[in-house]
Parts: structure tokens; C-alpha cells; sequence
């Protein structure tokens, strides 16, 4: 093997680092920008604790009559609303993701200069996105559940317990998570492509 294939096999397992390597920055990136991570991790958690609360509603309340006309329009509403809440919180997630992206100029550009490849820059931003979107499901969907379960504790009393089996409860904490990931991986790919297609030296000149 000659110097040159040898040198280009150094680099070649230099640039392609790990996931766990990935997963380590990422885990930095949210420690060192707590605050921010929180204002955007508190969208998709009040997005997911609608979401539960409406779930968890249905599921406390009687079935749904077909043939009542005003049954079916406040169902059709709450669909609705939990679906726009979902929309603004993606908006919100897709946001401050760019705004990170621009902070993060001269972080991104000095990792491409050292060999990083698109693929790993983008790696960071779907991690650092995915982590934030399941924990902020699992508190959304303590406190929808939280707050929807005590009221109706007070209105109906501890039978309330026992109305819902937890195989319902456990589909709906799947949901809860799956819908919160997916909405902060997806609202994530615009502020990830564009890290990855920043020019190395263009980033690292400009000062934030």
C-alpha cells in the first residue's frame, strides 16, 4: 500500500466519526444552549399536552353518537385545534432550529474545514432535534393526561380509574412520543440542509 492510500485511509476514518460520537456534540450542543433548547422543546410539549388532553378526554367520555349532529361538530373542532397546535409548534421547532443554524456558523464551518461530511452535520441536527422532541412528548403527555385525569376525578369521582385500560393508556404514550419526534425531525430538515450545504470558509468568516 502506498503513503498516499494509506493517508487517504487516515482521513477517511477521521471524517467518518460514529454515531455515539454524534450523539456526545449533540448532548453538548443542548447543554450549552439550555435556554433555547427549552423555549423550543416547550412548543412540542404544549402541542403533545393538547394532543393528550383531547385524547384523554375521549377516552373518559361515552361513545360517540353518529346521529348527534353537535357531538360530531365539537369532535371535528377539537380534531382541529390539535391539529393547528401541531402546525404552530413545527413552525416554532422550524424557526428556532435557523436561528440555531445561524449561531452556530463558525462551530459548523470549523467542523467541515476538519473533514466533517454533510451527512454528519445533518446527524447532529436530526439527534439534537430527536432527543428534544421525545422528552418533550413524555412531559406534554404527562401533563395533558395529568391535568384532564384530575378534573374528571373531581367530576366522577375514582371510578375514573378503572374506566381505561392500560393498554389504551399505553398506545396513547406511543402516539404522544411518535407524533412528538416525528414533528421535530421533520421541521428540523430545512435548518439541516442548510448547515450542511454552508460553505466551510464562508461560515467561518462570518462573526455572530
Amino acid at each position: 500500500m502506498s503513503m498516499s492510500q494509506t493517508g487517504r485511509g487516515a482521513i477517511r476514518k477521521q471524517v467518518q466519526l460514529p454515531l455515539s460520537v454524534a450523539f456526545r456534540i449533540s448532548m453538548l450542543n443542548i447543554r450549552v444552549r439550555f435556554l433555547r433548547s427549552l423555549i423550543t422543546a416547550a412548543g412540542v410539549m404544549l402541542g403533545i399536552a393538547l394532543f393528550t388532553a383531547v385524547r384523554t378526554a375521549n377516552l373518559y367520555a361515552p361513545p360517540l353518537d353518529p346521529n348527534d349532529p353537535v357531538a360530531l361538530e365539537t369532535a371535528t373542532r377539537q380534531t382541529w385545534l390539535v391539529v393547528m397546535s401541531l402546525v404552530l409548534s413545527a413552525v416554532g421547532i422550524t424557526n428556532s432550529m435557523l436561528m440555531a443554524v445561524a449561531e452556530r456558523f463558525r462551530e459548523i464551518g470549523t467542523m467541515k474545514c476538519l473533514g466533517a461530511l454533510d451527512s454528519f452535520i445533518v446527524k447532529l441536527f436530526f439527534i439534537e432535534a430527536g432527543l428534544m422532541g421525545i422528552v418533550a412528548s413524555l412531559v406534554g403527555f404527562g401533563v395533558g393526561w395529568g391535568l384532564v385525569t384530575l378534573i374528571n376525578l373531581f367530576r366522577l369521582g375514582a371510578s375514573i380509574f378503572g374506566a381505561v385500560s392500560p393498554l389504551a393508556w399505553l398506545v396513547l404514550l406511543g402516539q404522544a412520543i411518535g407524533i412528538g419526534a416525528v414533528l421535530t425531525v421533520v421541521a428540523t430538515i430545512l435548518p439541516a440542509y442548510r448547515a450542511a450545504k454552508m460553505p466551510p470558509a464562508a461560515a467561518l468568516r462570518v462573526e455572530v
